[in-house]
């Protein structure tokens, strides 16, 4: 029998889809910030309310609200990646917890897994630590892994502004957090 959950244990709520108002909990970890909730909805009305069939990656995933949120309104295929083990252990038992079939989770760097990867994915999920420059060392590589129509959420301390590749298609401000929706130009 499991110990009963840690009522100071923090929290996120997925906001649509099948899992609507399914509780996530996640223990505390360096740098974790969950997507607040009203970004996150800001962020699947840009995306359109269902995901069905879309492939997406989640690189940095942190608490997962990204993934599993996109999980819950249909996406066919969600790749979270995540270094820290303890956060990567609460990613487990949540798509455990929610019956998440269509959610892998991989232990690795973000580098690493670019570097490895060779499937395209329709949404990619950017939500790295702050001021530690890996918006200049990811977007480079993204565009190799980008399906054709494919687009990139991107959190950052700051506005982002991509080198001549990149489109920003949207973007907006909740706090401190900068948030955007990039496409590859065409």
């Amino acid at each position: 029998m499991s110990a009963p959950p840690n009522k100071n244990q923090n929290k996120v709520r997925i906001g649509g889809g099948v899992w609507r108002s399914r509780l996530l909990r996640f223990g505390d970890a360096p740098g974790l910030r969950p997507t607040p909730d009203r970004v996150r909805q800001t962020l699947f009305n840009w995306l359109g309310q269902e995901l069905h069939g879309k492939r997406c990656l989640d690189l940095f995933a942190g608490t997962g609200a990204l993934g599993f949120e996109a999980a819950s309104r249909g996406a066919m295929q969600v790749v979270m990646v995540e270094k820290n083990a303890g956060t990567q252990i609460n990613l487990q038992q949540n798509a455990q917890l929610l019956g998440a079939g269509q959610v892998e989770i991989q232990r690795t760097d973000a580098l690493r897994f670019l570097a490895a990867n060779t499937q395209l994915f329709d949404v990619i999920f950017l939500d790295p630590p702050f001021d530690q420059g890996w918006l200049d060392k990811l977007l480079p590589q993204l565009a190799s892994c980008l399906a054709p129509d494919g687009v990139v959420y991107v959190e950052a301390e700051k506005p982002v502004e991509p080198d001549s590749g990149w489109l920003v298609l949207k973007s907006g401000k909740a706090g401190n957090v900068r948030y955007h929706l990039l496409s590859l130009l065409k």
